[in-house]
């Protein structure tokens, strides 16, 4: 196709022109990419094709299957596109080539999945889709456009997984959401990578008119990226809800960046994520709430929570506010803690061991969190995965 040859050209020349981000950019101070080469990682490595166990269980409507080897569709339902990614109109829309590493991404990605659901379209089971990680030094580039007409309704998971918990790699994804009028999305997406991986990502919605979107974050592994989140309420009446929960350990890092543009009136962005670190590990979230001066009567809020497991442990919350209308709602609040030293004993005094009594303190932290989540089985595997990461001793 000329005209994908050109925007990878394109792509690709902006690319070389530009440099990693540093520490010196206010997006970035927090997080360090010293020791990361992103031309370090073979882009046409031949990973194994095996599929890693996932952390969910749950009946489809459809299955899609990527890593190295290529995409595999499993059955999907009639009526609706669930293919691999060519070129689309909308492609590139949301997520274009603007650093370093989106260029990259749009210069190399080679499989990508295409979900367009018809207007009025309803699906009763959601559709999955795993992303696997299997080549040692291998980069693997992921591309999703999600396309739900007018008046749909369905749900998408995406689960990032590695073949094995040591596995040395660079996972590089765009992901495109485009809502339209009155329809309503439910996109899960967790991330679960190798503690060896470096992990960037840069998701991008746009919620037209009297729209809904969904939307649950959980990241448990990788070693170090970063993970953006932008929310585009663009249409009067839209609503978008993001919902996240991580848990870091060891010296994994983990970075969320996230953004709510209020292009329209009357509409609503409800965001919370809460984290959990241990270890030596850190995290860092910013948020920004952006009004636009025609987003009259927006209400909109955003929080972050993180529970501090150990001394050496460490978050850095930066929320931020940008409010260019006059009648507006808007709320956010953030806090760092460590672990409740009475709650604590108040377990252990009955008969709890150290490991189980955090284990109880840290589920009833998440635990607003996940009653967010629609998705049984997604609800109980995030709920699971975070309890798992606690000792038993």
């Amino acid at each position: 196709m000329a005209s994908d040859t050109l925007v990878r050209r394109e792509a690709r020349s902006r690319y070389e022109e530009l440099q990693l981000p540093t520490t010196r950019e206010e997006h970035w101070r927090f997080t360090d990419l010293a020791g990361f080469d992103p031309d370090g990682f073979d882009a046409g490595a031949a990973g194994s094709g095996a599929r890693p166990t996932s952390m969910l269980e749950l009946p489809t409507a459809g299955a899609a299957f990527a890593s190295e080897a290529g995409i595999e569709i499993v059955g999907a339902p009639a009526g609706i596109t669930f293919a691999p990614l060519g070129d689309h109109e909308l492609l590139g829309s949301l997520v274009g080539a603007d650093d370093k590493l989106t260029a990259q991404n749009a210069a190399l990605w080679k499989h990508g999945l295409l979900v367009h659901v018809p207007r009025g379209v309803v699906l009763e089971r959601p559709l999955y889709v795993r992303l696997s990680s299997s080549a040692p030094g291998g980069a693997l580039f992921w591309r999703l456009l999600v396309v739900a007409e007018a008046e749909s309704r369905f749900s998408l998971i995406e689960e990032y997984v590695s073949e094995s918990p040591d596995l040395p790699a660079y996972t590089n994804a765009a992901v495109e959401l485009v809502v339209g009028p009155a329809a309503k999305l439910e996109y899960v997406s967790i991330q679960n990578l190798s503690r060896e991986t470096w992990h960037f990502a840069s998701h991008h919605a746009r919620v037209e008119r009297d729209a809904e979107l969904d939307w649950v974050a959980g990241g448990f592994g990788s070693k170090k990226g970063k993970t953006r989140i932008q929310n585009d309420l663009a249409g009067p009446g839209a609503t978008s809800r993001v919902t996240g929960a991580y848990f870091a350990d060891g010296t994994q890092h983990l970075d969320y960046d996230t953004f709510q543009e209020h292009a329209a009136p009357n509409t609503t962005s409800d965001f919370a994520f809460k984290g959990a670190l241990r270890d030596s590990a850190t995290a860092v979230w910013r948020g920004m709430i952006r009004v636009e001066p025609e987003a009259q009567r927006t209400n909109a809020y955003q929080e972050n929570r993180n529970l501090i497991l150990s001394q050496r442990a460490h978050a850095d919350s930066i929320p931020g506010l940008e409010i260019l209308a006059n009648d507006v709602r808007c709320t956010h609040g953030a806090t760092s803690s460590p672990v409740n030293r009475d709650e604590l004993f108040y377990c252990m005094a009955r008969g709890l061991s150290r490991g189980e009594a955090e284990r109880l303190i840290v589920r009833g932290f998440f635990q607003d969190v996940l009653d967010r989540i629609e998705l049984e089985p997604v609800r109980e595997a995030v709920a699971q995965a975070l309890e798992s990461r606690i000792p038993r001793g």
